[in-house]
């Protein structure tokens, strides 16, 4: 899966000259938590609603109001906008934009291609694509076991419920306890729990979690 499959485009952009109470009223009306700054047709930086507020004086401050408002209006986005952007491409696996995310502790990446803003990918598209590896709200009977780690064990697993006339909706693996097994996770749907269990039962190490998930 690639960013360009589950990028949010077209992007809403600002100017860097846009003062900070303008851009944080934009975000709040077009309900989004960050956007790319533009000059030019270039992109300079991105901004995010915890900038603006952060900018923003605190509540303890004793200027009067006519105060606030005059030196609000004087904060420009430019002048607190993240200038050091880390980017991706639209061919970027989506792993690895996740990765990105989480390494360096932002909410999102502008989208590139050949210089051109293209699109975002957000905290947001990424949980929207988690939701459906998992097979969220969607109905069937979740598992949760101990699998041996080791070459065929998956594909013993699935015949198992394949053979048994379960449909896979989704099927996802983590690391386990130690080096030697695995936790796989799985929704199917035309079985009940105790089918299930019973023709897996001689390929797992131990049973996590089974329940019915009804939307």
């Amino acid at each position: 899966m690639l960013i360009k499959g589950r990028m949010s485009s077209p992007v809403i952009t600002v100017e860097p000259n846009l003062p900070i109470m303008d851009a944080l009223d934009l975000m709040k009306n077009k309900g989004i938590r960050r956007t790319p700054v533009m000059k030019d047709g270039k992109l300079i930086g991105i901004i995010s609603d915890k900038d603006l507020l952060n900018a923003a004086p605190s509540d303890a401050t004793s200027l009067s109001v006519w105060e606030l408002n005059y030196l609000l209006g004087k904060i420009t986005v430019g002048e607190i906008m993240t200038k050091d952007v880390i980017t991706v491409t639209e061919d970027t696996p989506i792993e690895e934009a996740a990765y990105l995310m989480a390494a360096n502790k932002i909410g999102g990446l502008p989208v590139m291609s050949n210089s051109h803003l293209v699109g975002l990918i957000t905290e947001t598209d990424l949980f929207r694509v988690f939701l459906e590896l998992m097979g969220a709200q969607q109905d069937g009977v979740r598992v949760t076991v101990l699998v041996p780690d080791v070459v065929g064990e998956l594909d013993v697993l699935t015949h198992a419920i394949a053979d048994a006339g379960g449909e896979f909706i989704a099927l996802s693996q983590f690391s386990g306890d130690t080096s030697t097994d695995r936790v796989v996770t799985f929704k199917v749907r035309g079985m009940d729990e105790a089918l299930v269990q019973e023709k897996i039962a001689p390929y797992i190490d131990k049973m996590l979690d089974i329940r019915t998930c009804c939307y």
